[in-house]
């Protein structure tokens, strides 16, 4: 797991495609984990890394406040995708082991019976063919978002219809209501249920304030998974 080399193109290049279809490093709010990868970075990505250096410009906004973001900070080497090697450590050839270090079962035994060696292949075999059987898990969140409008003479039926026209595979809309901000203006609070893996806060923020001529800005009001 890593990026490599951040102070390298090659290092950024695996950082660009990690936050294709990422806001942050880690969840769906900014971090300690985005503040690790952000100090191992010495310039800022260039412009056609565009999702690195969206999210690198995002995450320069709370330099002032990056020490109280949420998250305990980890080695660089424990964020990013699989199979990236950790440029922050240094690999050593491990010993080489024993036979018995391949005895998955811990036998003490140099040889094992034809018979021991048939229940141990019919076990694994059962194994297996329960974990196949098992459904995978969709993760889902529930997400309360803050919509507001420019002023107190935007139409909120109109503007509530727009956000509720967006369609998008994993994206389920809720419940909402009108609340006051002051000033006769009102916000639109509306709740979405979401699968993680297809829909985030960002590509919803996106397509929300594509109806500029209503929506002055979104927010996350709250987020819990499912």
């Amino acid at each position: 797991m890593g990026f490599g080399d951040l102070k390298t193109p090659a290092g950024l290049k695996v950082l660009n495609d990690f936050l294709a279809d990422r806001s942050y490093v880690e969840g769906y709010v900014a971090s300690q984990a985005d503040v690790a990868v952000f100090d191992a970075i010495s310039t800022p990505p260039s412009a056609d890394l565009c999702h690195a250096l969206r999210w690198y410009n995002h995450i320069k906004s709370y330099q002032k406040e990056k020490s109280s973001l949420p998250g305990v900070k980890k080695p660089l080497g424990q964020y990013g995708p699989e199979g990236v090697a950790d440029s922050t450590v240094t690999v050593t050839s491990a010993p080489a082991a024993d036979d018995d270090d391949f005895d998955l079962f811990g036998s003490d035994e140099e040889e094992e019976s034809a018979e021991a060696a048939r229940l141990k292949e019919e076990r694994l075999a059962e194994y297996n063919a329960k974990k196949a059987k098992k459904p995978a898990l969709i993760a889902k969140s529930s997400i309360l978002l803050d919509v507001k409008p420019w002023d107190d003479e935007t139409d909120m039926t109109k503007l509530e219809e727009c956000v509720r026209s967006i369609q998008m595979d994993g994206l389920l809309w809720g419940q909402s209501k009108l609340v006051p901000v002051g000033y006769g203006i009102k916000k639109l609070q509306i709740g979405c249920v979401v699968e993680d893996d297809k829909v985030g806060t960002d590509i919803l923020e996106e397509k929300i304030l594509e109806f500029e001529d209503y929506v002055q800005s979104m927010d996350v009001a709250a987020f819990n998974k499912i």
